[in-house]
This record gives C-alpha cells, structure tokens and sequence, in this order.
C-alpha cells in the first residue's frame, strides 16, 4: 500500500466519502489509488473554486466534511474565496494539497510556492506530510482537526505520495463532541433575561434546523425577548411549520435602526453584529455603545443543550413557539421582475427542498415571502465572496441526492464560478438554477451611492464597471454548451411552466431570467 492509498483508506475509514477534486501531475499516485480503493466518490471539476463550494455545499448537508484535491499552491489559491465562505460559515472542510516532491523542492521549479502560507489564510490546521509512513496518521489528524466547523489542510508531496506505507491507514477518527457551556454561563444568561430590559437573541453558528429554531421560539416567547438570525445564517430550517423569526438586515442603516432600542444582545452562535463595510459617517458595530453583548455559546459549544438548559430554568419546555402555517401567494401574471419570481418560487417550492441562494439585489424579495412555503432548507453566501452559489449547489445535490436543490444567482455572481454547470452535467445532479439577469453588477450600484464616491452618482467611466449588458450574456446558450438543458423566460407566465418543468423533471435545468435591476 502506498502513501495515497493509506491516505484515501484513512480518510473513508473516518466517513469522508467525497472527494471535490482538480489534480495536476503531482497528484496522479493520489488519483491512480481512487482505482485501487472502494468508498471514496471523487467529483471532478473544472474550477479549484468551484471544487471548494462544493465541498462547503456538501458538509452544510451531510454535516460532515468533505475533502478536496487541490494542485500545488496556484490550484489552493484558486480554491480560496469559497474556503473563505466556509470558514466564516464553521463548515468543516478537509483540503488535500499536493506538492512536488520532497528532493525537487530546492530546485525552485515554475510551480513551486508557499503553500503553508497560502493555506493558513483559510485554514485552522496546516500540516506538510513528511514521509509515506506518516501520510495516514496526519490524514487522520486533519480529518480531526477539521472537526465540526473547521478547514484542515495536508500537504502532500508526491514522493509521500507514491512511497510505500508499510503501516497502513489509520483506524477510524472520532469527530469531537461539541463543547458543553458552562453552567455560569447559563446563569449570566438567565440573569439578563430576566432582568426586565430590552433583550434581543441573535442566533447562528454551523445550522439552525427546526428543532433548534423552535426551541430559539420558545426561549424567546418564555422570557418576551425578541429573537433574529445572523444577517446570512449557514444553514436555515424554513417554511411551513418552522419558528417565526427575523434575520438580521443586511444595510447597516437598517441594522442600526433594528437594534437601537437593544439593551441586552444575547449572542448563540452568532457573533456580535457589524456592517459588512465601513462607511462615512457610519459606526462599524450596529448596536448601540451602551448596549451589552454576551456569547451564551460560540459555534463550536452543544448550542441545544444550552437552549434545553435555559428552557428548564423558564420551565418552558411544554411551551408553543410562533410557527409558520403553510401560506402560499397567488401565483403572478403578467411582466417578470423579481417580485414576480420570488411569487412563483414561493408557491412552487417543493417539500424537502434545498434553496441555495446567491441572487444578491434580485433576492430582496426572496426571503420574506418564501417565509411560509413548503419546508425547505436555505444556504447562505456566508462570507461575502462571490461564486458561492452554483458549486455549493454542486455539494448539496450530491450530499442528498433525494432532494431538489434549487439555485438563486445572479448573472454577474454566475460568471465567477459558472464552470459548475458542467460537474452538474457530468454528474447529472438534480439541480435547478435560477439566473437572475438583469444585465448590471446592481449590488456594486447600490454600494457606490452608499460610500458616497463621487456624491454617490458615478460618471461614465465608473458606471462602466458596474454594467455587464455589453455584450448581453446568453445563458442559455453556455448552459447548453456545458450539457445543461436550459430555457429562458421574460414574462411571470413562461418563469412559472418552466419552473415548474424544471422541478418536476429530475437532472440539471437552468432557467435564465430576465429581470429589470431592483432600483
């Protein structure tokens, strides 16, 4: 047995199935052993960020970590921005790195690089493998570092690579536990609830799932503070019988106002909130100065023991939360534009769904009135960095493949990453994208009159930058180019038949909307 083969044994030993992979030559032993070891199903794609979003859209659904193989230090840098997304996500995600070998190092060849270095900006644990006979034991080290909610990478020199392990793969590696929270901490918690002023709970972390939201709801109805989501919660439980709850705004003036009578923020997962930017005249945290924020629990503490917790001490257990009833609109006619869309995605969404949304200023609409449609689950663009949507729908399809993925993107946020669309193909996922095209970069619009550049009115050059309609993009044609059956719609009658075909029919589908720029 070599050191790939002990390594991928090691790795399917400790239930990491899946590997999201872009090889070059110095991973070849690696790629030569999935032939010679059962268990692991390796996705090829094109894009190393496209690989990394779908490892991040992966373990948000299986709730375990992916792994990926990465090329060298360029393949990693390629593979960054989504790692970004899953680290500020706590998704857990296992990054194989292969490197030259260990002897061809010094010689400094054309692709040779800092890959420790380029992989510590994404990374909790870095390790470089120094010899085939310890290739297992620091595979099985990075599968329990990744844990839950962290990113571990090894790096792998192609002699560790293809040199025999005498020892062999290591014995299966039990992912920690979460961490208890303290009982002072349960105190100090109870303490401010009950304390008679203006409390707010802030929840995030790795998931909230129905069970978690609808003890958040009877927290919040047993102590009358009010409760919210973190602007881009991870993973959201939504839809007919789920917990009411608000999310965070996104515009800082708007979250400002939205916490301004707060006096006790208590934070469960969730990190204090800040503006996504700095803007003139603007204060970077959105709660007041006087306002008190405590962390009852961080992602990676047992979050629903400390709710069970907290609910027994309000002898709240037996309590009804505010759940969502099932309440669909009446499906749209007429023009399409956002508002009409997200109307017939919300009476169309199907049970069990996965929404993955990176539609950006086309998704306004889209969450609100999505609130009480049939239950789905719904996946954030956790870190801000654009190409998230289409590979983590790549992940989320292939982590449940019984479940309809749906994918929100906006055009410009689609061109980043829009290599997905062949994996979907080669591997038949059943996935339907959604293209909000509206020809602009309007999220950019939106932030330039915001920082105030230039009195907030860009001139003709800058305005040049924020327009992507010359040329016009036909997504229908690259769809089909990459092997995905793809329609477009221009009226809320042809967004709905084709919607609905595209649900009902299993595979890849893209539906390319045209839709006027929010504002």
């Amino acid at each position: 047995m070599n050191g790939a083969e002990s390594l991928i044994t090691t790795l399917v030993n400790s239930d990491i199935e899946v590997c999201f992979a872009n090889p070059g030559t110095s991973e070849m032993h690696f790629v030569a052993a999935l032939d010679e070891v059962k268990g692991m199903r390796c996705v090829l794609c094109l894009f190393e960020g496209v690989l990394s979003g779908a490892a991040d859209g992966y373990a948000r659904m299986a709730r375990k970590p992916a792994s990926t193989l990465l090329h060298l230090g360029p393949g990693l840098g390629n593979a960054l921005a989504n790692l970004h997304n899953a680290k500020k996500g706590h998704v857990p995600v296992v990054n194989i790195v292969g490197d030259h070998a260990t002897y061809h190092l010094e010689h400094d060849a054309p692709l040779t690089a800092d890959i420790e270095g380029i992989a510590n900006a994404v990374s909790h644990w870095v390790h470089t493998s120094k010899s085939s006979e310890d290739i297992a034991k620091d595979g099985a080290e990075a599968v329990f570092q990744a844990g839950e909610g962290l990113i571990s990478t090894l790096i792998l020199p192609a002699d560790v690579s293809w040199g025999e392990n005498p020892a062999g793969a290591a014995a299966a590696i039990r992912i920690p536990t979460p961490r208890q929270v303290p009982q002072s901490r349960i105190d100090a918690a109870v303490s401010r609830l009950q304390s008679g002023k203006n409390c707010k709970i802030i929840a995030g972390g790795r998931e909230i799932d129905q069970r978690r939201g609808l003890m958040l709801g009877q927290l919040a109805k047993a102590t009358g503070a009010s409760l919210c989501t973190d602007v881009f919660p991870t993973r959201l439980a939504r839809g007919a019988g789920t917990v009411v709850i608000d999310r965070m705004p996104y515009l800082a003036e708007a979250a400002i106002d939205y916490l301004k009578d707060v006096d006790h923020l208590i934070l469960i997962g969730a990190a204090p909130p800040v503006s996504f930017f700095a803007y003139p005249n603007l204060p970077s945290m959105m709660a007041r100065q006087d306002c008190e924020q405590f962390v009852l629990a961080s992602p990676g503490d047992d979050i629903d023991e400390a709710l069970e917790n907290l609910l027994r001490r309000f002898g709240a257990l037996d309590i009804e939360p505010e759940v969502h009833p099932l309440a669909l609109p009446e499906l749209p006619s007429g023009g399409l534009d956002v508002s009409t869309a997200a109307q017939a995605l919300a009476v169309l969404i199907p049970e069990n769904a996965i929404i993955v949304d990176e539609a950006a200023t086309s998704g306004m609409p889209l969450f609100p009135i999505t609130a009480a449609s049939r239950p789905h689950d719904w996946l954030n663009l956790t870190g801000g960095s654009i190409g998230f949507g289409l590979p983590a729908s790549v992940g989320a399809a292939i982590a449940c493949p019984d479940r309809k993925v749906i994918c929100l993107e906006g055009d410009g946020s689609a061109m980043y990453t829009i290599q997905s669309l062949w994996t979907m193909a080669r591997e038949d996922l059943d996935i339907v994208v959604i293209i909000y095209n509206n020809c602009k970069y309007s999220i950019l619009e939106l932030e330039f009159s915001r920082t105030g550049a230039r009195g907030g009115v860009p001139g003709p050059k800058a305005a040049s930058m924020l327009d992507i309609g010359s040329p016009k993009m036909d997504f229908v044609s690259i769809a089909q180019g990459m092997g995905v059956a793809a329609t477009r719609a221009t009226t809320a009658e042809e967004f709905i038949t084709q919607l609905n075909k595209a649900i009902q029919d299993p595979g890849p589908h893209l539906i390319d909307a045209l839709v006027p720029p929010l504002f």
